[in-house]
């Protein structure tokens, strides 16, 4: 009985559900079919049109939600950019139009042929650009000036300007330069003066008849040039003290200026190894005494006791004065500064200058001394502030008895830093340049009243002013021991700068300017300077010392570039002795004179020149005639 009513259970469930399934069958049969776009891509090979399949999706009775019937009808292409405008979808119509086409490779570079066996890389051909440079090194620059070669001076054409002595001298050191190829680099005055300078423009030198052309084996020869006496260093015989000196090789020994010269850079780099220095040295210190020689006037060294004689009674010699490399002596109404040189023996722990450096310090003393009008020269810039030099003579031999006694005597009263003169050898050769008594330096002189302080300020500008418009002259060094005041009965000094005269009040007090081994002028065919950078040691003096602040400073403004002009410097040293005047000199001033001395200093800072500082409202009333 149990299984009678399961059976009848199970029927009644089937014959329920049967009558579900036609009910939503006839439900479905009411509705209307919804259509669903499929896009599909034929392939390629087809040449049938793309269609569209279209899915019908009947809407889904109770029970019956997933049952779904598709049926494919053809559709035009054309209607797929309006169905395809429907928000959402525009990415689909960019897809339409991509080029399915495969995509080609790159294409590979093409590469250089193979080099064929046995033929190895040509050499490039640099015949064109030989043949420029060497017709440009065949051009020879005449000469480098501030101005033109030929200019017109007041109606006179300067070619027939009579060239001076001192033009002739320099010109004579050049060219034997030139002829000496056994010298080595020049350590200065060659660097300096060695602007390229023609043969044939200097005639009164070089003789046409006796100058060939070098050919290969044989010298370049100037037999014009005049007979030199040899110095210490290639002498044979004996010197002024009486010693016995090497003798010096012939010109044959001197090696030839072949017709193509070195034949590589390696050959100039062997020339100036170490084992071939001492003799090129050796030559290069005997050009350089030979030529300061003819500078001074002179075939042979004096003593220091000849030249002193000419000045003064030799008992009567009294020491005034020293510096690093020197001594400076009074004889009558000269003063003598005595510089030895060219020695091996350390000079108050410094190296001996050299006969080049000296040569340049005479040459630049006796340009400054045309600003004096001296020799007929007549300049639209004269002043008589720079130290007159009136003689330089190269001497040889030891301290005599007599500048023994002076600097003795010198050395018990101020207790000397420098080493006894005793110390040099006797073959020692000096410099002795006789120079005007310009007084007592600034470092020891009594100011007495704000008035010379001014005066001294004013002349110590202009004199600066009139050597940078006549030469482009800086100083360089112009520290208070490089300053002599002497007291005279004039009350104006007169100056020429630039054509105008200016007539300066000095209440009695002159100025001289002295020591130009640091400065630097341009003498109108020559730079003459001194290479301050091969000096680290100048500008490493102590932090807050006036005078090595402004050696600093100098370097600052003239980049560690010696050789241009940098008028600036002039101004530096000019703040210089404006502190000096403030902070180590005691005269009878207010409070107002400080004032006006300390804003003079800073003023001075907008100034590039000396020339520009003597505008300043600190000096109007000095002017006599109020000229600037």
């Amino acid at each position: 009985m149990a299984s009678r009513a399961g059976n009848d259970l199970w029927s009644e469930i089937i014959a329920e559900e049967e009558n579900r399934d036609i009910n939503c069958e006839t439900k479905q049969s009411k509705q209307q079919p919804e259509v669903a776009v499929i896009y599909r891509r034929k392939n390629a090979v087809s040449n049938q049109s793309n269609d569209l399949l279209i899915l019908t999706r009947e809407k889904p009775n109770l029970g019956n939600e997933n049952r779904v019937s598709w049926a494919q009808a053809p559709v035009k292409r054309v209607s797929w950019n309006r169905a395809l405008s429907t928000r959402g979808r525009t990415s689909i119509a960019v897809a339409v139009f991509v080029d399915h086409a495969p995509q080609q490779k790159n294409q590979k570079k093409k590469t250089k042929p193979a080099i064929p066996r046995g033929k190895g890389l040509q050499p490039t051909n640099y015949d064109k650009e030989r043949a420029y440079f060497e017709e440009v090194d065949s051009f020879e620059l005449l000469e480098e000036s501030p101005s033109p070669k030929n200019i017109w001076t007041k109606g006179v054409k300067s070619e027939d300007i009579v060239k001076t002595h001192l033009s002739s001298v320099l010109e004579k050191w050049l060219i034997r330069r030139r002829l000496n190829h056994s010298c080595g680099p020049s350590r200065s005055l060659s660097t300096i003066l060695g602007t390229p300078r023609l043969l044939n423009e200097v005639p009164y030198i070089c003789d046409y008849s006796s100058v060939r052309t070098p050919e290969k084996g044989s010298a370049l020869i100037c037999s014009s040039v005049p007979p030199i006496q040899e110095c210490k260093f290639c002498l044979t015989g004996t010197s002024v003290s009486g010693n016995v000196i090497p003798s010096r090789k012939s010109n044959n020994a001197l090696p030839s200026m072949t017709e193509g010269g070195c034949e590589g850079i390696a050959d100039g780099v062997r020339n100036l190894s170490l084992a071939s220095r001492p003799s090129s040295l050796f030559s290069h210190r005997c050009e350089d005494f030979a030529a300061l020689l003819e500078f001074c006037g002179q075939s042979a060294p004096s003593t220091l006791s000849d030249v002193f004689s000419k000045y003064c009674d030799p008992k009567s010699i009294v020491k005034v004065g020293e510096g690093t490399y020197g001594e400076a002596f009074k004889a009558g109404k000269t003063v003598c500064k005595v510089v030895p040189f060219d020695g091996d023996l350390r000079v108050n722990g410094e190296v001996q200058k050299r006969a080049a450096e000296l040569f340049e310090e005479v040459a630049l003393s006796r340009t400054l001394n045309h600003l004096r009008g001296d020799g007929g020269h007549t300049h639209d810039n004269n002043c008589t502030t720079f130290i007159q030099t009136i003689d330089a003579k190269v001497c040889q031999g030891q301290y005599d008895n007599a500048l023994i006694r002076a600097w003795e005597h010198w050395d018990n009263k101020h207790s000397s830093e420098n080493d006894h003169p005793k110390e040099f050898p006797e073959d020692q050769c000096y410099i002795i340049f006789v120079q005007e008594h310009g007084g007592q330096d600034l470092e020891s002189f009594v100011l007495l009243n704000f008035d010379e302080a001014r005066s001294l300020l004013v002349q110590v500008t202009v004199a600066l002013a009139v050597g940078e418009a006549a030469y482009e002259f800086e100083h360089r060094d112009l520290h208070w021991g490089n300053i002599l005041l002497s007291r005279k009965d004039s009350a104006t000094l007169q100056f020429n700068l630039e054509g105008k005269s200016l007539n300066i009040r000095t209440f009695g007090l002159l100025i001289s300017i002295i020591d130009f081994t640091l400065s630097r002028i341009n003498t109108g065919e020559d730079i003459l300077f001194l290479d301050l950078s091969s000096d680290p040691e100048l500008f490493e003096g102590p932090k807050g010392d006036k005078q090595s602040d402004t050696y600093r400073k100098m370097k600052e403004a003239t980049e560690d570039c010696w050789e241009e002009s940098f008028p600036k410097t002039n101004v530096l040293w000019l703040q210089y002795l404006v502190d000096i005047l403030l902070l180590k000199k005691t005269f009878d001033r207010t409070s107002k004179d400080e004032r006006e001395l300390r804003s003079l200093k800073k003023r001075l800072n907008s100034y590039g020149s000396a020339k520009e500082a003597t505008a300043d409202p600190f000096f109007r009333e000095l002017f006599v005639d109020n000229a600037l």
